[in-house]
């Protein structure tokens, strides 16, 4: 990982976008303390819109038997 002050950061940000591109992460430093990362971009809303699917396909599954359901089995494991 490369680090780069900030003000050699605003002065290249063309060249270290070009090194992101290719892979590299670079971090942003301001007087040696670390205050950014530059990183390429990564799509999470997938990950995020598959978990909450396959919750609910899992939620689809449970059964709780006659008259239960997922409100009164909470209020039955508070008492």
């Amino acid at each position: 990982m490369k680090h780069i002050g900030s003000y050699e950061a605003k002065t290249h940000l063309a060249q270290l976008l070009d090194e992101v591109i290719k892979g590299n992460v670079i971090t942003i430093t301001r007087r040696g303390v670390p205050i950014a990362i530059l990183a390429p971009y990564q799509e999470k809303d997938t990950d995020a819109k598959l978990a909450v699917a396959e919750l609910r396909n899992w939620r689809k599954g449970i059964s709780w038997g006659k008259g239960m359901n997922t409100r009164k089995a909470i209020e039955e494991g508070r008492r």
